[in-house]
């Protein structure tokens, strides 16, 4: 009984913070009570802190779980329900404005799955909260494919949850809580890096990883929550000098934080997967991926194949029988996940779900069997008849195309800012006329309103600055627009009389923006934490900023496409 009692006391700390209230009565019993919504949001967090992809893209039929917690979790999700929705978003999948990561599009489905999953359980939204609202297409879409009936209020919730987890509009670039955590991350990946002198900021998969990570594991911390690594030992055991550099990392970015070593061994884990992605094979390798579970298994495995061996160049997905008629000079190996009719040194068997052991796997498979069966100078000369050069040209034409136009439609406007007008939303209009865009004149009133329902999310002032960046996405913004706006004294931003900016960057997208764009858009918000940069939006004129920007979008294109001189 002290046991269990110290463990709801634990427990009841989070459950308040979610919004419900955990009741305990001597002949009464325990339980949990809250609205639906607080409910769902509890159940889908239990998901996505401890079920991993092999548990949630794994066998669906006769799964054996050795864990009879992970098999309740499956349950309160409604693994099979994971199931359809997997299925019936791929098939949607022209509908979607923008692409998802692939941790954005498991957490879409846990969510979405969890709430088919009780409304099946006859646990429904509240009518009140959800009595108006617009029903977006692609719900209706997905109902139609599922053969689902819901309620009126069921449909506008599950609206909403799609509206803010597949088209985020307010998040066009960087949430205003991301800020500090990106520049964190970055400060840390540099001490590192200093450290071991390895160039881990040319690894994208080690910054993404710590930023999705960091966040919700140092708010646990802030919050008092206990962490657990029974991994620990062997990680220190196993990267004993990268911990110590790692833990000093943590404490001079950290200040103000005492990460325990259970949180510095996980970050630990992000520096030696990093470092293992890094180890370099003597050329690029060609591989063709045979995939036959579908469309999503595919791309999972791309995925995953891309963030642990970047060596490996994609040249393109096949069926089996496509892939055994392929020219052996047309690829240097065949990655499938399913046992194929051909000589075992020119393919490997592997699962979608691409596990650490299967990681090493494929790894020796190509330093032993592909690297020692294929001579390196031919190599080179079926590289330049291959399709990867092609495909980096093709890439290459988009990318520059985007940053020419983007660039060269970028001014800098030096304003008054005239007694009784230091609110945003009195500047607004004007700033947006000086874009002499007919279409966006023609629509300013309601890019008005979307640019001060963004701002009221929360200011994005850099911090120690006088710079704002104001950004949405809108179906009245018929391509990529930037902007920078130079008051002679601070502009009001919002309600919070701190939120203040004398310079103010503007980003306006399309709501259907390609995912180039919004790449290369990210990339250019990521530069305001760039010193140099925020001292020229500051002082200097458009010339020098368009010079700046193009340099560090031209380093960034290359490394993506991991251009050789």
């Amino acid at each position: 009984m002290p046991t269990i009692s110290h463990d709801l006391d634990e427990l009841e700390k989070m459950i308040v913070k979610q919004g419900m209230t955990l009741i305990r009565r001597r002949g009464y019993g325990v339980e949990i009570i809250g609205p639906e919504e607080a409910k769902r949001h509890s159940i889908s967090l239990l998901a996505m802190n401890h079920l991993d992809d092999s548990d949630l893209f794994g066998q669906f039929k006769n799964l054996a779980v050795s864990n009879p917690i992970t098999a309740q979790l499956l349950d309160m999700i409604g693994k099979e329900n994971f199931k359809r929705l997997e299925h019936t978003l791929w098939e949607l999948n022209d509908e979607w404005p923008i692409t998802l990561n692939e941790s954005d599009y498991t957490r879409l489905l846990i969510k979405l799955s969890v709430a088919l999953t009780r409304i099946e359980q006859n646990y429904f939204v509240s009518a009140s909260e959800y009595h108006s609202g617009e029903i977006i297409s692609l719900l209706r879409s997905l109902l139609d494919v599922l053969n689902l009936q819901l309620p009126i209020e069921e449909q506008i919730y599950l609206s909403q949850l799609l509206g803010s987890e597949a088209f985020p509009e307010s998040g066009l670039l960087i949430h205003h809580d991301d800020m500090p955590t990106i520049e964190g991350v970055k400060q840390l990946i540099h001490y590192v890096e200093d450290q071991l002198h390895m160039p881990l900021m040319e690894d994208r998969s080690l910054e993404e990883g710590l930023i999705q990570h960091i966040k919700p594991a140092f708010q646990r911390i802030k919050d008092g929550i206990a962490i657990r690594n029974p991994m620990l030992v062997p990680i220190k055991k196993e990267y004993g000098p990268l911990f110590s550099i790692v833990q000093s990392g943590v404490q001079q970015v950290y200040t103000h934080l005492k990460v325990p070593d259970e949180e510095i061994g996980y970050i630990v884990m992000h520096f030696g997967a990093s470092l293992e992605r890094l180890k370099p094979f003597p050329r690029k390798i060609r591989a063709v991926l045979v995939c036959t579970s579908g469309i999503g298994s595919s791309k999972l495995l791309a995925v995953k194949i891309a963030n642990v061996l970047p060596q490996i160049d994609l040249i393109g997905h096949y069926s089996w029988y496509e892939a055994t008629r392929l020219p052996p000079s047309r690829y240097d190996l065949i990655i499938s996940t399913v046992d194929l009719p051909l000589e075992p040194d020119r393919y490997i068997k592997l699962s979608p779900m691409l596990t650490p052991e299967e990681t090493n796997k494929l790894r020796s498979y190509i330093e032993g069997t592909t690297l020692k069966k294929v001579n390196p100078a031919l190599s080179a000369d079926e590289d330049k008849a291959g399709q990867s050069p092609m495909d980096r040209l093709l890439q290459l034409q988009l990318y520059s195309g985007i940053v020419l136009r983007l660039l060269d439609g970028f001014h800098v406007h030096d304003l008054p800012l005239l007694e009784g007008q230091e609110q945003l939303e009195n500047q607004l209009p004007s700033m947006l006329f000086l874009f002499e865009k007919p279409y966006i004149a023609a629509n300013s009133d309601k890019i008005v309103d979307q640019l001060l329902a963004r701002e009221q999310q929360g200011s994005l002032v850099i911090p120690d600055t006088e710079l704002a960046l104001l950004h949405t996405r809108s179906e009245w913004i018929k391509e990529p627009l930037l902007a920078l706006y130079r008051y002679d004294r601070p502009l009001q931003l919002g309600e919070d009389e701190e939120a203040q900016a004398k310079h103010l960057l503007m980003m306006l997208g399309p709501l259907k923006l390609d995912s180039y764009s919004l790449e290369l858009l990210s990339e250019i918000s990521a530069m305001l934490l760039l010193p140099d940069l925020l001292t020229l939006l500051a002082h200097d004129h458009a010339a020098s900023i368009k010079l700046f920007i193009s340099k560090k979008l031209e380093q960034y294109i290359k490394t993506k496409l991991d251009w050789r001189e």
